[in-house]
């Protein structure tokens, strides 16, 4: 099985040819673009592994976006007793979902 490790947006994924992805909101990406993931930390195909310093040089992890989608929603309650304190938020996360197309390897 080949896959990769890639950093993206200070995050590191583990990217399988085939799978997807959840990366953060890239507001410039429309469903259906074509998209290059060019910072490589590693990659391993069978017993082969290439680990980078800090990238692995001559990879590029090709992916497509899938959908922009919103995570779970996060309820945050404030409170202070007796003191007549309590705040109500919520907060969704939005995500960039990527499917790997390949692993080029030059």
């Amino acid at each position: 099985m080949k896959y990769a490790i890639v950093q993206d947006g200070g995050k590191q994924y583990r990217a399988v040819e085939g799978g997807t992805i959840e990366v953060d909101y890239l507001a410039d990406a429309a469903v259906g673009d074509e998209m290059d993931l060019p910072k490589v930390l590693l990659v391993v195909e069978g017993d082969e592994v290439k680990v980078g310093a800090p990238f692995v040089e001559g990879v590029v992890v090709q992916t497509h976006v899938a959908a922009q989608v919103k995570g779970p929603k996060i309820d945050v309650f404030r409170y202070k007793p007796k003191k007549r304190v309590r705040v109500k938020t919520g907060h969704r996360q939005k995500y960039t979902r990527l499917v790997i197309d390949s692993i080029q390897m030059e």
